[in-house]
């Protein structure tokens, strides 16, 4: 197995446990984007942490999202006191449509697998346009277009 699918599969199931913490059915965009944030490999963790995100800073700005998709509804998580989400008897096993669409982001950014890198992953997730990840990412002022400009420069050799 080549070491970007074994990444690749660590991310999955760190994102799934994710996903079964969150009560979700699925594995999201979201959950992929804790998962690299933990998983620390070297150029995602310097980009993500340059723009002030690591697993507790982006779980962080989930629960404000979260909370302000809510209160765009009209309902107030402080005075609902609405319960955490139960945990699944099972985490779940399935990508959900954020997850399949960042992924295929991701491999679409490279002409050859073998050229794929953690980055392209992370990218991928960043390049959504609508959703949970860039509500989260505006509500904790992160500049996406900073943070996707830092990791393609980590991808793009050098020129002498």
């Amino acid at each position: 197995m080549a070491a970007i699918d074994e990444y690749i599969n660590t991310i999955i199931e760190r994102g799934r446990r994710d996903a079964h913490h969150d009560g979700s059915s699925t594995i999201e965009a979201h959950h992929l984007l804790l998962a690299i944030a933990a998983e620390g490999e070297n150029a995602t963790h310097q980009a993500l942490t340059s723009a002030g995100l690591d697993h507790r800073a982006i779980r962080d700005a989930l629960d404000r999202e979260f909370e302000h998709s809510l209160n765009a509804a009209g309902v107030s998580l402080a005075a609902s006191g609405l319960p955490r989400p139960s945990k699944a008897a099972k985490p779940p096993t399935q990508l959900g449509a954020s997850a399949k669409l960042a992924l295929e982001r991701g491999f679409a950014s490279v002409d050859r697998k073998k050229d794929l890198r953690p980055a392209h992953l992370l990218l991928g997730i960043l390049q959504a346009q609508v959703g949970t990840v860039p509500r989260a990412l505006a509500l904790a002022d992160v500049d996406r277009a900073e943070l996707m400009a830092r990791l393609l420069r980590t991808l793009t050799p050098e020129s002498d």
